[in-house]
């Protein structure tokens, strides 16, 4: 009868100590599931402090942009109205092929809503996408002069 005791008493401890042992995995578990949580809070709040509040960044007026595309310059107008870009219109652009600078007028929408020049390219017209994006960039740093 002693040894069923001790038996028992082994066999309970053991069961306790498993017991235990799978709560502190499932505890080591959830820590670890809160760090990466936090950690992809932190990264959203500081992606949302680059972005926050684009609105009245710029002076209102208009301004002229020119940079290097596919062909030769092209100069940009950038109208901004209550501190945000309202319009851009390409004012020349006279060595670009049309077709290719038909397809990179695609980024003037882009540059509007992300409210900043660093937007990516037009694939098939990058170089004629990126003298627009680079005159509206000039643009933008002459606003803010």
């Amino acid at each position: 009868m002693k040894d069923f005791l001790i038996r028992s008493f082994c066999l309970a401890a053991v069961i306790l100590i498993l017991a235990g042992y799978n709560q502190v995995l499932k505890d080591r578990s959830k820590d670890e599931e809160i760090t990466k949580l936090e950690a992809q809070v932190t990264k959203l709040q500081q992606e949302k402090e680059k972005t926050v509040d684009i609105k009245g960044t710029y002076p209102d007026g208009r301004w002229e942009g020119r940079a290097k595309g596919f062909g030769g310059m092209i100069t940009v107008l950038v109208t901004v109205e209550n501190g945000t870009i309202s319009e851009i219109e390409i004012t020349s652009a006279d060595g670009e092929d049309k077709a290719y600078l038909s397809m990179a007028e695609d980024i003037i929408p882009k540059i509007i809503e992300a409210q900043s020049a660093d937007v990516d390219t037009v694939s098939g017209a990058t170089f004629s996408s990126t003298g627009i994006r680079d005159a509206v960039s000039e643009a933008l740093k002459q606003a803010e002069q």
